[in-house]
């Protein structure tokens, strides 16, 4: 029997992977008709990246991405408040990447088709619902023509994003995604490296904040690295605003006039929005958890199980371990609805607290902290907050997330190495 996974991204192609890792039947119904490299810059935390280099992917990451070196913060007039090391220099055994999420998705849908044959996805095919049928889950699915078609198999995991048409049929009337006020910018430029060449920034506080990191290595003739930017505004959580939607181009009129004050010696923000090829514009949504993910043999992961807001550089990471996760319980409890409870007994509880911290108190909470205190302005950062206090909040929100230092070196494989299921068992 066969797992159906409706939605071709980076959590659909990485569960599809651990699939073929661990010998589980599956396929994968994408709705685009053409997969292309869409979005900008994300970050793959080690929690996520050991996920990837189990599934032997460690030379092509480093091929695409940049291994993030360290994280800063800086007031709104550029002033430091913290830096601290990240991945290998922070003592993980696997680095941190700062990697352009088109390129990343691309890389897992060529490794995909070498290893299990172009066959294995279908694009062009948009989920529609689903039905439990006995000892089989039904997906249906609806084509640009309206063409429609069911597909049977032993489980079903949607993997069809923030609007995920299988999340709406397990939580009915739950709605559009929540905004709570702010936008984004996002874009990518090619400029000068700054600070260690491998640094990520956050400038600001909350509502007009910037964040910035490379993910590209230098260009062997200019020198410069193509740089990640997103730039935050905040409005009205009351006031109308377009849906988000990555393929929407931003005006530059919008927002760039609050930043035009962002102008240091090591960071020129204005020179960067204006160079940028392309912006686009993005109100930031997430989604009340759900306190359940299964019906049947039905259940969801990557965004379409627990959208968050995208301030703790976790978003594309937790769908990467929601499908090793997913993995770990078919080998534990074959095709079965058992392992799909095993997997949401494991999973919904911890991303529950990360949705639910972000919008309160995600690692950038310490520049508002520092705004509040100072109004951005100090002589000694001493003065407005305490090393201890930088130190104790960071730690905080890494335990929140699952993705402590000394917790992520000492766990043990999700997967072990050369764990295969034999006989792939789908009844309960």
């Amino acid at each position: 029997m066969t797992v159906l996974i409706a939605g071709g991204g980076i959590a659909g192609l990485t569960l599809a992977l651990t699939c073929h890792q661990i010998g589980v039947p599956f396929r994968v119904f994408e709705a685009v008709s053409r997969l292309k490299p869409m979005g900008v810059g994300i970050n793959l935390q080690p929690t996520a990246v050991r996920e990837l280099f189990d599934l032997g992917l460690a030379n092509d990451l480093d091929g695409i991405g940049v291994r993030t070196r360290d994280y800063g913060m800086y007031t709104k007039k550029g002033l430091h408040i913290w830096t601290e090391p990240r991945g290998l220099w922070a003592g993980y055994s696997w680095p941190q990447y700062s990697v352009h999420r088109g390129e990343l998705h691309m890389m897992l849908h060529r490794i995909l088709q070498a290893r299990a044959g172009s066959e294995c996805l279908e694009t062009g095919w948009t989920a529609t619902g689903f039905d439990n049928a006995g000892e089989e889950a039904v997906l249906h699915l609806r084509n640009a023509d309206g063409t429609t078609r069911s597909e049977r198999g032993a489980l079903l995991i949607g993997a069809d994003g923030i609007h995920s048409a299988i999340r709406r049929q397990i939580a009915p009337g739950e709605g559009e995604p929540v905004w709570g006020g702010s936008v984004l910018w996002r874009g990518t430029t090619w400029a000068s490296p700054f600070k260690t060449g491998a640094s990520m920034v956050m400038i600001g506080h909350d509502g007009f904040r910037f964040v910035c990191y490379p993910i590209s290595a230098p260009d062997k003739r200019t020198g410069k690295v193509l740089l990640n930017w997103i730039a935050n505004l905040n409005y009205d959580p009351d006031a109308a605003w377009n849906k988000e939607d990555w393929n929407r181009k931003a005006k530059l009129d919008d927002f760039l006039p609050r930043f035009r004050s962002m102008k240091f010696d090591w960071l020129d923000v204005p020179a960067l929005i204006e160079g940028a090829a392309e912006v686009f514009e993005y109100p930031m949504v997430d989604r009340d958890p759900l306190t359940a993910w299964r019906d049947g043999r039905v259940s969801l992961m990557g965004d379409a199980a627990h959208a968050a807001y995208p301030v703790g550089s976790n978003g594309a990471g937790s769908a990467i371990i929601d499908a090793r996760e997913l993995g770990a319980v078919l080998l534990a409890h074959g095709l079965t609805p058992a392992a799909l409870q095993a997997y949401e007994e494991r999973m919904l509880p911890a991303t529950t607290q990360v949705v639910l911290r972000n919008r309160v108190a995600g690692p950038d909470k310490i520049l508002d902290i520092v705004e509040e205190r100072c109004g951005g302005r100090f002589t000694h950062i001493d003065d407005v907050i305490s090393q201890q206090e930088l130190a104790e909040f960071a730690a905080g929100y890494k335990g929140v997330a699952g993705y402590g230092v000394d917790a992520t070196n000492a766990r043990p494989h999700t997967i072990a190495p050369g764990r295969r299921l034999a006989q792939p068992c789908a009844r309960a």
